[in-house]
Formats: C-alpha cells, sequence, structure tokens
C-alpha cells in the first residue's frame, strides 16, 4: 500500500540547525539529518531503515515545502563538454508510490536464483560505501540485503546485475535519472539526479544567507539571533531593504 508521509515544513532556525550539524558529514548522513528535522517523532535509526526509495520521496516533498517544486540545475555533456541546464518537476518525485509491504517491519522481498533480498536502504549503502573497490561495494550492499543465513556465494557480475535490476523495479525512487540531450552534439545519456546532495547544497545557500541577514541586521538594530529569525521572511526583506538604503 502507498505511505502518506506527514511532515513540517523547516523553520529558518532549523535552515541553520541542521546545517550546522550537518557540515562534514557524509552525504547519507545528511541526508537522515534533514529528515530527522521535518520528523522529529522518527527516530534516527527508523529513518536509517527506511528504504531508499520512500526516503527520496520524503526529501522530494520537502524540498517542495521548502524550495518550491522546480529542481532546477546544470550538467556538462559527457561527449563536447557543452553546460547544460535541467529542470524537473519535484511534485512528480514527491507524488510517487512508495509500496512497502506490510510496512518496514515486513519489508519489500525480491527474489533472484532462489536468494531473497530486502530493498536498500541509507544504512546499507552506509556499509557499502566503506569498500574502496566497486565490485566489492556491490557484493557488500547485496549481502547486507540478504534475509537468509548461510553462507554467502560467489557472485558473478551477471548476478549482481539481476539483483540490482530487481530491486530497482520493487523500488523506482531508490535512484532518480534524468534523461539528457545536448543541443550541440545531440548525445543522449542517463544521468543520476542526487537528491540528497541536491537538497544540502540549497540547504546550505539558505543557512549562509540567514546568517548574513542576521549579521546586518544585529549591526543595524542590535538584535539577537533569535530576534531576527523571528521575523518573517518578508519582513526581514523590509528590514534589511531599509538597512541597504
Amino acid at each position: 500500500m502507498g505511505i502518506r508521509i506527514d511532515m513540517r515544513a523547516l523553520s529558518s532556525s532549523d535552515f541553520l540547525d541542521v546545517w550546522e550539524r550537518g557540515v562534514g558529514l557524509h552525504p547519507l548522513d545528511q541526508g537522515l539529518l534533514v529528515l530527522g528535522a521535518a520528523l522529529p517523532e522518527q527516530s534516527y535509526e527508523s529513518l536509517a531503515d527506511w528504504p531508499l526509495g520512500r526516503r527520496n520521496k520524503a526529501l522530494a516533498e520537502l524540498r517542495c515545502t521548502c524550495f518550491g517544486p522546480s529542481f532546477r540545475g546544470w550538467i556538462r555533456c559527457t561527449r563536447c563538454g557543452e553546460k547544460l541546464e535541467f529542470e524537473v518537476d519535484g511534485r512528480t518525485l514527491a507524488k510517487g508510490e512508495v509500496d512497502v509491504q506490510g510496512g518496514l517491519s515486513q519489508p519489500m522481498i525480491v527474489t533472484v536464483k532462489g536468494r531473497s533480498f530486502r530493498l536498500p536502504t541509507s544504512r546499507d549503502l552506509a556499509r557499502a560505501a566503506l569498500e574502496t573497490d566497486s565490485f566489492r561495494a556491490a557484493i557488500r550492499l547485496v549481502e547486507s540485503c540478504s534475509v537468509e543465513d548461510g553462507e554467502s556465494p560467489l557472485w558473478s557480475e551477471e548476478d549482481l546485475e539481476e539483483v540490482g535490476q530487481r530491486m530497482a523495479l520493487a523500488d523506482p525512487l531508490a535512484e532518480i535519472f534524468l534523461e539528457l540531450r545536448c543541443t550541440q552534439c545531440d548525445n543522449e545519456w542517463n544521468a543520476a539526479l542526487d537528491i540528497v546532495t541536491f537538497l544540502w547544497t540549497e540547504i546550505e545557500a539558505r543557512a549562509k544567507r540567514l546568517l548574513f541577514e542576521v549579521h546586518a541586521l544585529a549591526s543595524a538594530y542590535g538584535w539577537s539571533e533569535r530576534e531576527t529569525l523571528s521575523l518573517s521572511e518578508h519582513r526581514r526583506a523590509v528590514y534589511l531593504a531599509m538597512v541597504h538604503e
């Protein structure tokens, strides 16, 4: 069944707090930190066990709430290096169906060659990230998701690819790909959209802008950070305009 995720919008204080706590952390931890701020009733441990599609859907919903539905960015062509702009409607991601049979206590299972696997989570990706070799990382991820005890088989690239494809079909929001075409050389390719990095970049920019506003208004009026952030965004903008005039 589809899962509805109710979350609260981040306040100005939340942006500063999340950014300060997340600077220097691994992107996986930054994503969980952001979700924890928007879903304070959820523990870090429970969020780390969400399937990646559920995590990405929640992050897309939060991004639409805080920054609007349009995901705008740029990327370089893999053939000619031309800088290309792209735009994605985040509402299509936030409204995507995330099906987890029986909830988190009974996660969706995929079966490949008689072996069963649950969907990957942030915790599983963190374990795989410890490997420096991509092939070993793929093996560690698959074995981390295995729901069976016993000795691990000798994995081939074909086996790992089949498990990955089955997982992708079962959890289509786990990886988000953009279909791109270069207007200069007609090159067509798919590029992954890392929603955690995308959102974190915007959070960092918002936090630094807020610090500038606090500095400017504190210098002009002697207000504390708390007093400045308690103002609405519109009122802060009016005061800043008067200061700059």
